[in-house]
């Protein structure tokens, strides 16, 4: 099944911008809706030195989507209805980890998240901690066993990384990859036979 509604909600781990990169890489026939933590807001600031609005404001160039606060629940991508196909959480931070392998639905991205779950569509998650804790993996376990993609943005030096934006590139065309979006963002794995 192709992907026609997506969302993508940044979460307030380190690693922000990737969030708002991989919102850059998704496809324009691809209706995006897109969410932002109170956390993402706040490490934006600090990581980025500005305000997730204005990154997001430089990747609507480019192609339309719709921003929701975390506090919107009454949208409609919280309800399961509405037919979104897949989402993408990106950074994924280790509260929001637990919101969702616990089924607690406070905010928009933990709701968003829940009907995926019932729904049975694809949910990624990019937990973004080092070292994890034991409760982190096991809910990470949970998630997976529930058919959550956990999807660390961990480096597969094969792809012949030689700087941070191949790097992030590497992370973003993986995510894409687990979504069945096609994209050329990263080189692939291959033997060489020379």
């Amino acid at each position: 099944m192709s992907i026609k509604k997506l969302v993508v909600a940044i979460g307030g781990a380190s690693g922000v911008h990737l969030g708002v990169k991989f919102i850059e890489c998704i496809p324009k026939d691809i209706e995006l809706f897109v969410v932002v933590s109170e956390g993402a807001k706040a490490v934006a600031l600090s990581e980025m030195g500005q305000e997730i609005e204005s990154a997001l404001d430089r990747a609507r160039q480019s192609r339309d989507f719709r921003i929701y606060d975390e506090d919107e629940l009454d949208s409609g991508i919280s309800s399961g209805s509405f037919g979104i196909d897949a989402m993408a959480i990106i950074p994924t931070s280790m509260n929001l980890l637990a919101k969702v392998a616990h089924g607690l639905c406070d905010d928009l991205i933990s709701r968003c998240a829940a009907v995926m779950l019932k729904e049975r569509r694809t949910l990624l998650l990019a937990p973004r901690e080092m070292p994890f804790s034991p409760i982190a993996l096991e809910q990470m376990s949970r998630l997976s066993n529930l058919g959550v993609i956990i999807s660390p943005p961990n480096v597969g030096y094969y792809a012949k990384i030689r700087n941070l934006e191949s790097m992030e590139y590497f992370f973003i065309g993986k995510w894409l990859d687990s979504l069945k979006i096609q994209n050329s963002l990263y080189k692939r794995w291959k033997i060489d036979t020379d």
